[in-house]
């Protein structure tokens, strides 16, 4: 009997361990889901909106009950926005060179506190993105091709900025791969009895230097953006490392795929592809606008900068870095954004030489309300989505700003728009360039504070 029943006991006892491990467990997981942690498993990167765990205390109506009491005031006060900022933007771990922009949606400007320009460092993706949607067509998708010039096989980059080298399933904007494109082209081939080839690889849609004399020596041993070139797989990285020829690392990768399918390369080397050559086969990646959203939501910097290559294409000038920033900013101009003392070197801010005034910030998000709102509905949310999945943590903001974000050393900026307590959606920049480099973490809380004393302000006029 004392058997049996210490036998109970420990079974007992290990069925409530294993309930109690269980409850860990899924606590454990809800935390880190709703801390964006568990991103990549989920979906690959980023998981969007619809994966996003509402906050524990929302009182959610049920959809049958939600009722519209009163439409808010689309105008807000000058005064209560420049009462509302002025403490938050005063803080002195920010530096002494801040400035804030905020305006209505319709682009009428309520507060400007400086009119100096400022490093932006990666709220400078809010230009290349909103000239790439309006220079370029949003649902045109990148395309990666092989052609036939006599017996020599050449495979043509088109400058996607998401290629893959083999197939990766990213939801609805699943990019492009080689080794799809491998295996159309071996099929090909083979079908017309083909297995051996010379093979060419063409990146020559991008002009100018692959590395920009305008970026810190350093970004290269940091891994912080690889060789811009037209043709590269995986971001122009091999194991998550960037690599010195992402063209050459790429038609390497494909010329082993094409033996892999039973097409042999006997010789491979740069070369044009001629206007005449016959089409094999191709891959289509994403849309210009899947890229430009991948890129605000990521601060893909490689990405920025073929994004703005194109940019430079659709305009019809040279696709260089100085082209492509030209482009940018005569796209900017054509509509009616601001751009005084405006100075850009690449399109995804990692230059230190790049100026920006708040209020060019505030006045693209404003044109983009009108002629690209995707843009701006790509944002990371604050708080949950991108970038953003742990700012804002305890502030008002959270869920309520919608921004792009840029760090640099002693950089930090936000350029978005946010909602008032009172319902009213403004637009706003904040941009410190000499914060103390030593309390990055605590310059960049002090920024997100001051978009969130927008987020806590009855500010309806």
């Amino acid at each position: 009997m004392r058997k049996s029943a210490a036998r109970r006991v420990l079974g007992a006892l290990a069925w409530v361990t294993a309930v109690v491990v269980l409850v860990g467990a899924v606590a454990g997981g809800v935390v880190l889901h709703q801390r964006g942690a568990l991103n990549d498993v989920l979906c690959g990167g980023d998981c969007g909106d619809r994966y996003v765990s509402a906050p524990e205390d929302l009182e959610a109506p049920a959809p049958g009950d939600q009722t519209v009491s009163a439409i808010p005031s689309a105008t807000a006060d000058p005064a209560a926005v420049t009462q509302a900022v002025q403490g938050a933007a005063g803080q002195p771990i920010l530096g002494p060179h801040v400035g804030v922009s905020v305006r209505e949606l319709d682009g009428d400007e309520l507060l400007m506190t400086s009119p100096d320009t400022f490093i932006p460092a990666s709220t400078t993706k809010l230009l290349t993105g909103y000239a790439a949607l309006t220079t370029l067509d949003p649902e045109e998708r990148f395309r990666t091709t092989t052609v036939l010039d006599g017996d020599r096989l050449v495979l043509v980059g088109g400058g996607d900025p998401y290629l893959m080298a083999t197939p990766a399933d990213r939801g609805y904007a699943a990019p492009a791969d080689l080794g799809t494109l491998a295996d159309r082209t071996a099929e090909a081939l083979v079908a017309d009895g083909v297995t051996q080839v010379r093979l060419a690889y063409d990146d020559t849609l991008f002009t100018g230097p692959a590395d920009n004399p305008a970026w810190e020596p350093t970004y290269a041993a940091q891994n912080q953006v690889s060789p811009i070139t037209a043709l590269w797989v995986d971001r122009g990285r091999v194991d998550q490392r960037r690599v010195e020829d992402p063209s050459g690392s790429a038609a390497g990768i494909f010329a082993a795929q094409l033996a892999e399918r039973g097409v042999t390369v006997v010789e491979l080397q740069p070369a044009p592809a001629p206007v005449d050559a016959v089409p094999v086969a191709e891959v289509e990646g994403p849309t210009v606008a899947q890229a430009v959203e991948r890129m605000a939501v990521t601060s893909d910097n490689g990405a920025a900068e073929v994004i703005a290559r194109h940019v430079a294409l659709g305009a019809g000038v040279d696709p260089s870095f100085e082209g492509a920033t030209g482009a940018v900013i005569a796209a900017l101009e054509a509509s009616g954004v601001e751009t005084t003392g405006l100075v850009l070197r690449d399109g995804s801010g990692l230059s230190r030489q790049n100026r920006i005034a708040p209020s060019t910030l505030t006045s693209v998000v404003a044109a983009a309300e009108l002629a690209a709102p995707q843009l701006t509905a790509d944002l990371p949310v604050a708080g949950f989505t991108g970038t953003l999945v742990e700012r804002f943590v305890g502030l008002a903001g959270r869920g309520l700003a919608r921004v792009k974000t840029g760090a640099l050393n002693q950089v930090h900026s936000l350029a978005g728009t946010v909602t008032t307590a009172d319902g009213v959606v403004l637009i706003v920049a904040v941009m410190v360039d000499q914060a103390e480099i030593a309390q990055a973490l605590d310059a960049r809380a002090a920024v997100d504070a001051v978009v969130a004393s927008l987020a806590s302000c009855g500010c309806a006029a």
